[in-house]
């Protein structure tokens, strides 16, 4: 599980996605779960932050060819 999630709760499954896609776009999210009902508590979504891409050749900084 990632250190940081976002959450979205909403009462309707429409306006669950709308703000999910908006956290999204404003925090360089991307979508953990998608929006469901399955708690009973209204719709609930999850985002979490991009992960970040593995450093080139391992993090070991630059490769020197002999």
């Amino acid at each position: 599980m990632a250190d940081v999630t976002y959450m979205v709760r909403a009462g309707s499954k429409a306006a669950c996605q709308r703000e999910l896609d908006r956290i999204c776009d404003l925090l360089g999210a991307v979508p953990a779960t998608l929006p469901t009902d399955a708690a009973g508590t209204g719709w609930v979504a999850r985002a979490i932050p991009v992960p970040k891409a593995p450093a080139e050749n391992g993090g070991r900084g630059q490769v020197v060819s002999e």
